[in-house]
């Protein structure tokens, strides 16, 4: 039996996500941390890759490139995994070989976060390969509190469940997303990784208020923060993580913060990804604002 969830998450800072296209600076000469330079040189407090990622053959720990990369950033700053995956929210439970594959990564890494989203992306056996959105009813909730418990079970520790985007709303939905995401969360006794970003484009697709979605939000269960960006297209935004963080997703990451307090972010950006600078840029935008909010230091 997990222990109940805390009231006080861990201070973890402001970071990035780790992708393909960063791998040789971390690689480089001196970036092992032997001259001291490897945190400075990042500049960031914490750093998230995509756990499947980092799978080894036959659920091993992985060799080459991506081991030595996650093995010498883990070294200097602590790492969130941020599974793509696990499905929580399909009829299928999460099949036990992923679940043996995610636990070697955990053991291996000893993460400070791990995390993936309340989503559903397989049905007998076929996966979509998608983060599809959930009917907001009773049901669902069933499945989604069941296979995050075989989750926990199988890691030992709680895992983060992630709002996803969506385009249409599906059928036979009984409450607000916001009330969805929070049920699911406190039966499976779990924490909460909220995107900023999929909030700005959901109020936008599906006509609601992003500070709305907020005031229900039990901010005990908040541990971290996903900030992206996206493409306004007229009728509808669409989460692309492409460019830098967009106003609209500042503005509510301010309200966020003044709301819960201090929480761990990551800055995503996935299509056309810029120089570590810029992406650093980014965070400590993060940090910043976080600061001058809660009456940290900068």
């Amino acid at each position: 039996m997990l222990a109940p969830a805390m009231s006080v998450r861990p201070s973890l800072g402001h970071g990035v996500g780790l992708r393909l296209t960063h791998y040789d600076r971390i690689l480089a000469p001196g970036a092992d941390g032997s001259d001291g330079s490897l945190a400075g040189d990042l500049g960031v407090e914490l750093v998230e890759v995509v756990t499947e990622n980092f799978f080894g053959p036959g659920g091993t720990v992985p060799g080459g490139r991506p081991r030595a990369v996650l093995e010498r950033v883990r070294a200097q700053v602590p790492v969130a995994l941020h599974g793509v995956s696990l499905g929580v929210g399909s009829v299928d439970p999460p099949p036990e070989e992923y679940l043996r594959a995610l636990r070697t990564v955990v053991d291996w890494i000893e993460p400070a976060i791990v995390s993936d989203h309340l989503c559903w992306g397989s049905v007998g056996g076929h996966y979509a390969h998608d983060l599809l959105p959930l009917p907001y009813r009773e049901d669902a909730i069933a499945v989604a509190v069941d296979n995050v418990g075989r989750a926990q079970d199988a890691l030992g520790r709680r895992i983060l469940l992630e709002n996803v985007s969506s385009y249409a709303a599906i059928g036979g939905g009984t409450m607000p997303e916001w009330e969805f995401l929070m049920e699911v969360a406190r039966r499976a006794d779990c924490l909460v990784l909220l995107d900023i970003n999929n909030i700005v484009v959901n109020a936008k697709n599906h006509g609601f208020d992003a500070l709305d979605y907020l005031a229900g939000v039990d901010g005990d269960r908040v541990w971290q923060f996903h900030l992206a960006g996206h493409t306004d297209r007229g009728a509808y935004k669409f989460d692309d993580h492409v460019g830098p963080v967009p106003d609209e997703v500042w503005s509510l990451y301010e309200a966020a913060v003044a709301r819960f307090g201090e929480v761990a972010s990551i800055v995503e950006w996935d299509q056309e990804v810029p120089p570590w600078e810029v992406l650093r840029a980014q965070a400590e935008r993060a940090r910043d604002l976080a600061a001058a909010l809660v009456g940290g230091e900068a």
